[in-house]
């Protein structure tokens, strides 16, 4: 290659890669937006009632049941998808919390804990923790990745979120 070449290519590849930059920072701008805003005031949805549940699938190695109030799923504008979560033991046990789930950072928030009254306790540790698609907790990633998340965004309103997971028609 002659030196003229070697410059021309040189600036081509150059400039291909500052172009892709920018685009990626762009991108990661888009994405993070919804970080940088101040998170929505929690309001505690009304006591969960079984008629409203909607059972979701997690996995073959589980023995609970998963399922969520259709009534109290909300979709905030700072891209938070709420819910009231019951897990069932095998033996009836009920588990009951009002959980959040970020989808463009691909975090889960625990708001509160359900008590058998109707109320609700407000959680100690009510901090952004990454969902893991594994072990115990499997249940946020079965939420995000089939019925609440698409590409890093909430994939439609609390009506079309609800209406996928009476249809079980997951995103996938």
């Amino acid at each position: 290659m002659i030196p003229r070449q070697k410059s021309a290519l040189r600036y081509c590849v150059l400039t291909a890669a500052l172009l892709f930059s920018i685009g990626a920072l762009a991108q990661s701008d888009d994405a993070d937006k919804n970080l940088n805003k101040p998170e929505s005031p929690v309001i505690l949805p009304s006591p969960v009632t079984k008629n409203n549940l909607l059972s979701f699938y997690v996995s073959p190695t589980t023995s609970m049941d998963f399922a969520i109030d259709a009534k109290s799923v909300t979709v905030t504008d700072d891209g938070v998808v709420r819910f009231a979560l019951i897990i069932t033991s095998p033996s009836g046990a009920n588990n009951i919390s009002y959980e959040g789930i970020r989808c463009s950072s691909g975090e889960k928030k625990l708001y509160a804990i359900g008590q058998l009254n109707g109320s609700w306790s407000p959680a100690r540790r009510d901090i952004w923790e990454p969902i893991f698609d594994h072990g115990s907790n499997r249940y946020h990633a079965a939420l995000a990745k089939d019925y609440f998340c698409e590409s890093g965004v909430v994939a439609g309103k609390a009506e079309v979120i609800t209406e996928r997971l009476r249809k079980k028609k997951t995103l996938r």
